[in-house]
């Protein structure tokens, strides 16, 4: 099966879908049942990276589930509720109220001012942007980027946002201390992966050597993939941006999600896991979650991760959770999530299973990429159903 798993990413680095990559996965007791990597880390003329497990990445939304996990951690030294308003803490947050609706005549937002206790880009919000003379998602800082009308009433619907971005400010608020450092204490040096991750990996110097280039497929995503040089990761950020600021090795990575599958007492008390992997949404919402993923086909590839939609999705803290089965893939209530550059990392409870899967490719989660990973997957599936 090991073979057939080389054989899926080798065609892919033969085709210039990939340049490189790096996949590693193993099982509830911490054993590596599978290694690899290859390619180069970077297609920069004189810039010769080879893509190894040690490559320092581009995880982007992948940093969520640690922030998950340091919001948690935050709840267990009783620093943070999550059931209190965090408006009085973040009140830049939804401050500008519900938009709903775009003046096109008079170049304005509709807003509509809401109160709703908040706790633990749609068409308007691109108008409303660009009516201010702004990007979407620009600027340096969570403030620069998220502080935006809210879309509906918390609590009413669903939509991918900046959550987990205000989620690490919060962090920052009842710590005293960034993000970064928060994380290097408390999830990394007790994982000894504390070399290998950063929000800043420019700003250090084991890092700095070892940091891939983001490559890109042309227009119509078709290969061979070349420098994606005018292409930024964080688009001018300089915050720890909580929600898809982050950068490390594969290596580093998953043995952070090693450790939140066999849940690490190091990082987490076992009721906190089991709030972590609990699904969050009631029955309306998720149907207004599953009617989000397939609104068009970038909500499928993008916030559904290429998965079929006849399955039924959710959404716990953790990440995205399958509630049915791919039979030969993976069990019901497996957790999955991923970042732009075409990553996933994934959490079979049922099977005892996990895997990393990094890659430094856009366009963002590009479905042909994606279809690789879920190849994978089913070896690897296949593999550790074998060891049973």
């Amino acid at each position: 099966m090991a073979q057939n798993i080389d054989k899926i990413y080798e065609d892919a680095l033969e085709s210039g879908l990939l340049p490189g990559f790096a996949v590693m996965a193993n099982d509830k007791n911490g054993n590596i049942i599978y290694s690899k990597a290859m390619g180069v880390a970077s297609q920069k003329p004189g810039r010769d990276l080879p893509f190894t497990t040690s490559t320092v990445c581009a995880l982007a939304s992948m940093s969520k589930l640690m922030t998950s996990v340091a919001v948690l951690q935050c709840v267990e030294d009783g620093k943070l509720s999550l059931d209190s308003d965090v408006r009085p803490q973040l009140p830049s947050m939804g401050k500008h109220g519900i938009i709903t609706g775009f003046d096109d005549a008079k170049n304005a937002a509709i807003l509509e001012e809401d109160k709703t206790p908040i706790t633990l880009l749609a068409p308007d919000l691109a108008k409303w942007r660009a009516s201010r003379g702004e990007q979407p998602w620009t600027g340096p800082t969570v403030e620069d980027k998220s502080v935006l009308p809210l879309v509906f009433r918390p609590g009413t619907s669903f939509a991918y946002g900046a959550g987990h971005d205000w989620a690490g400010k919060l962090v920052e608020l009842a710590t005293g201390d960034t993000l970064d450092a928060f994380a290097r204490e408390r999830i990394w040096k007790p994982l000894g992966i504390d070399k290998d991750m950063s929000f800043f990996p420019k700003s250090r110097e084991h890092m700095t050597d070892r940091i891939a280039d983001i490559s890109t497929l042309n227009e119509k995503g078709e290969p061979p993939a070349v420098d994606a040089a005018a292409f930024d990761v964080l688009i001018g950020g300089t915050d720890c941006l909580s929600g898809g600021g982050l950068f490390g090795s594969t290596e580093a990575y998953h043995a952070f999600l090693s450790a939140v599958l066999r849940r690490d007492s190091r990082l987490l008390r076992t009721e906190s896991y089991e709030e972590l992997f609990r699904p969050q949404l009631d029955e309306h919402l998720e149907e207004e979650f599953n009617q989000y993923i397939a609104k068009s086909p970038v909500h499928t590839a993008f916030i559904g991760m290429s998965i079929p939609l006849s399955v039924r999705k959710t959404w716990s803290f953790a990440g995205m959770v399958a509630k049915d089965d791919i039979p030969g893939q993976f069990a019901p209530g497996t957790t999955i999530w991923g970042g732009v550059p075409s990553c996933e990392w994934f959490i079979d409870h049922e099977s005892g299973l996990c895997g990393t899967m990094v890659c430094q490719i856009i366009p963002p989660m590009h479905p042909p990429v994606m279809a690789l990973h879920a190849k994978c997957q089913s070896e690897l599936f296949v593999m550790v159903q074998e060891r049973k």
